[in-house]
């Protein structure tokens, strides 16, 4: 594969359902042009492609010079357009920058802090629980994804947020229909139109959520965004559906991705599952690797506000880069032997959570879903293998598996 096409695989969301393409192509960058500037025109804006771990820190690090907006995830040219013209159909946390995403992120952290998040500890377990008996219910086959990994972080979250049982698949949908618009299955529609209509779905839900939290509040995290204030004042509609959105679909989508994802290298790697299952100490490294071997979030851009360097490039104001999250967490220089899934790794110094002022905020949650999973489920699994062919998603956003069909035997 030669450098060119090397970068534009970047911009091509069936490049992500391909992981061997895929990581063929970052080798590429990373060997040949870590810092490469990328012209998938005219589907796509051009872009800087940042595919090597120290590079992606630098970025991550200095959050003035390097800002989220106006750009913050790479869309379609026309989605850009659409958005120059009418402003951001969503402003989260990902998409603003300080001060703001500090007042912003203010709204919500204190949920988040581990302290906080202690308290759910019995709670997380037993829904671990929940959700391997289910495993042992569906009779020793079954589509883990479907039937397993997009119900558990999707019940713990929105039970956080305190919306009803009964939503919960809405939820589901409309968060496959907004991270799977490049993805035929998944997607409602590819068009800005279609997108916002998904967007107005989520809005007018959480609207109402919205108006009963603050005629009746309650002690829940809905209630929590429907009446922060800043500055006096109550959020805007757009901030407030902005906080709901991103805290039910991130929230959860990620979590599954790297539960089967987890999972898939398990079944994968045999040795390293004895070894898991053997020494359940390993859990918290083994943890790290799945979220590092998977990389739910594919990348994040910035825009430069001045002229700069980075990577021996010069960097010029008001170009794009895309924070290229794969490629980081497979870099040579950092990981050794990163090919290899390894359930000790340690030190694991990978980026999947971003890095800075816009780490992720659900990071702590995250691991402890996944950790309390596997807990339940390792000392149960007998046995498992494929069942058929596992299948990603096509993104260039969020996404991992979509499929992933299982035979074993629990206990």
């Amino acid at each position: 594969m030669n450098i060119d096409d090397a970068g534009l695989t970047l911009a091509d969301p069936d490049a992500y359902a391909d992981e061997d393409r895929l990581h063929t192509a970052l080798r590429v960058l990373r060997e040949q042009d870590p810092v490469h500037w990328v012209d998938p025109r005219p589907d796509f804006n051009p872009f800087w492609a940042v595919t090597r771990h120290s590079d992606l820190l630098e970025v991550e690090r200095q959050n003035e010079k390097f800002i989220n907006e106006p750009r913050p995830i790479l869309v379609k040219a026309e989605q850009d357009r659409h958005t120059a013209e009418n402003g951001q159909m969503l402003r989260t946390l990902v998409h603003i920058d300080d001060p703001e995403h500090k007042r912003m992120r203010s709204v919500v952290a204190d949920w988040f802090r581990p302290r906080a998040l202690r308290e759910l500890d019995v709670d997380i377990r037993r829904l671990a629980k929940r959700y391997v008996d289910k495993m042992a219910d569906l009779g020793g086959e079954c589509d883990f994804v479907r039937e397993v990994t997009v119900d558990y972080p999707l019940y713990v979250i929105l039970s956080l947020l305190g919306l009803p049982e009964s939503d919960f698949p809405r939820i589901l949908q409309l968060t496959q229909e907004l991270f799977g618009i490049d993805d035929e299955e998944l997607q409602r529609g590819r068009s800005p139109e279609e997108l916002m209509q998904v967007l107005l779905d989520f809005f007018d839900y959480f609207k109402q959520i919205t108006a009963d939290r603050r005629a009746n509040p309650t002690g829940d995290l809905a209630s929590t965004i429907a009446n922060a204030r800043i500055d006096g004042e109550h959020l805007s509609d757009l901030d407030t559906a902005s906080h709901y959105v991103i805290i039910a679909t991130a929230g959860h989508d990620t979590t599954s991705s790297t539960i089967a994802g987890g999972l898939h290298a398990l079944v994968a790697h045999p040795e390293e599952r004895e070894r898991l299952r053997r020494d359940p100490e390993l859990i918290p490294t083994a943890v790290e690797e799945m979220i590092r071997w998977v990389t739910p979030v594919k990348e994040f851009m910035r825009t430069a506000t001045t002229d700069c360097e980075l990577g021996g490039k010069r960097i010029g104001a008001g170009e794009s880069l895309l924070l290229c999250y794969p490629s980081a967490n497979r870099d040579e220089a950092v990981f050794d032997d990163p090919f290899r899934f390894d359930v000790g790794r340690d030190p694991n110094r990978h980026l999947s959570f971003g890095f800075g002022a816009h780490v992720c905020l659900g990071a702590t949650l995250a691991r402890m879903e996944a950790r309390a999973f596997f807990a339940e489920l390792l000392p149960r699994l007998d046995w498992a293998e494929a069942a058929g062919e596992p299948q990603w998603s096509s993104t260039t956003f969020v996404g991992g598996l979509k499929h992933l069909p299982l035979r074993y035997r629990i206990r």
